[in-house]
């Protein structure tokens, strides 16, 4: 009791029976004795009943009550400059007011902010950290890919099996085609691994751009693309060793990079006599070089949709190591005109890879959807029937597959 006169603090009292949770709760089921209920300062000690020392109160409510009693710190007497001390009053109401509109401007402002993080975290893709380092004497380019931070989830467990692929532009998009080895189940890969193009000269570093894709392996289906960054060398200084962290993004390559892929000639008739339609694949014309010795191994595959089974799809045989290759094959499907006039083709060049998944070249779609030369090709077969019709047709990123679709 000394020490409680004193000010002093001193311990609570201690309950004379502990009793947990539980055995408070079970006291009406429980069979004995009812025992006595702590305390709630037991469970929430700042709420003990001895004295202790208030919280100090807010200045603004001192010094609106002083100015307006008139009563502390040198205020006025009763009845004295009243009017001014309205007039206080009054502008510390504004100023609520004021408060208030300018919380409200916060809340939407930080609305604002919020959403706009929403669509950077949509559109985030990751980053990726790599080096370049252009060898003059040897005409090398060392391409050394670091890693990659926070990519984009790919795969249902949340996760990616990334890899990068690196190709020179204008060109084929895989032209001298490089690639890292793949990463399983993270979104943070550390490759740490040097890719070097051999035979790259003083002006093509002038005129060459480096794309650096990133890609997401997919053993069942279609290796799906995630993102990618482009560097013009012409930047690169020779010796120079410089490094890069540059966000990944999704270009559209028919916009901003659009390189040519070659040509095919194919024929079309519909023969009445056997209510067929005959695909003839005769040739193709300076193909995007897929491989590293500066060729491809070209094949083409053959499509009419809608899909129908089996007997909608064809390939011809694989030429080796050329851009120029002549197939001469032709293919049936039996179909009736009325049914062929509803239908699209679909034309695609391969570069085939052995043990590898084969590189897409370039392709083209004949039908009452097509448009150009590609419609013009359609209507005179449904016009001439009987009448084998020829067109050159340029490929496009039509028919590619999502791995290499920016979008």
């Amino acid at each position: 009791r000394v020490k409680e006169r004193e000010g002093e603090k001193s311990p609570p009292p201690p309950s004379p029976v502990k009793i947990s949770m539980q055995e408070h709760f079970a006291i009406n089921v429980c069979p004995g004795p009812i025992l006595p209920i702590p305390q709630i300062s037991d469970f929430f000690p700042r709420f003990h009943d001895y004295p202790c020392t208030p919280p100090p109160p807010r200045e603004k409510k001192i010094l609106k009550e002083e100015t307006f009693n008139g009563e502390t710190g040198g205020g006025f007497k009763d009845g004295e400059r009243r009017g001014e001390n309205d007039g206080d009053r009054e502008e510390v109401f504004d100023s609520d007011d004021d408060d208030s509109e300018l919380s409200s401007s916060q809340n939407q402002s930080a609305n604002q902010s919020v959403d706009e993080f929403f669509r950077k975290q949509e559109s985030y893709l990751g980053t990726l950290e790599f080096s370049l380092l252009f060898d003059q004497e040897n005409n090398c380019l060392h391409c050394t890919i670091h890693k990659a931070k926070g990519l984009k989830a790919m795969d249902s467990n949340g996760l990616a099996d990334p890899y990068v692929k690196l190709h020179l532009l204008p060109g084929a998009s895989k032209a001298n085609k490089l690639r890292t080895k793949t990463l399983k189940n993270t979104l943070n890969p550390v490759w740490n691994e040097t890719l070097v193009y051999h035979g790259i000269t003083g002006a093509d570093m002038t005129t060459k751009t480096l794309r650096l894709c990133v890609c997401d392996m997919d053993r069942l289906g279609r290796n799906e693309f995630i993102g990618e960054v482009r560097v013009a060398l012409k930047k690169l200084k020779e010796g120079e060793n410089k490094r890069y962290n540059m966000g990944l993004e999704r270009i559209a390559q028919l916009q901003r990079g659009y390189f040519y892929r070659g040509r095919i000639l194919v024929s079309l008739c519909y023969n009445t006599e056997k209510g067929c339609l005959l695909v003839g694949i005769i040739r193709c014309a300076h193909l995007a070089a897929m491989d590293s010795n500066g060729y491809s191994d070209p094949f083409v595959k053959i499509i009419l949709q809608p899909d129908m089974g089996k007997k909608s799809k064809y390939k011809t045989s694989v030429k080796k190591k050329t851009l120029n290759p002549e197939f001469n094959e032709e293919f049936s499907y039996e179909v009736t005109l009325d049914q062929l006039a509803k239908k699209t083709l679909e034309i695609s060049v391969w570069d085939y890879d052995l043990g590898m998944s084969n590189d897409f070249i370039g392709g083209v779609e004949l039908g009452i959807n097509a448009s150009g030369q590609r419609l013009r090709h359609w209507f005179e077969c449904l016009k001439n029937k009987g009448k084998k019709v020829e067109y050159w047709h340029t490929l496009t990123q039509q028919g590619a597959p999502s791995s290499d679709k920016p979008d």
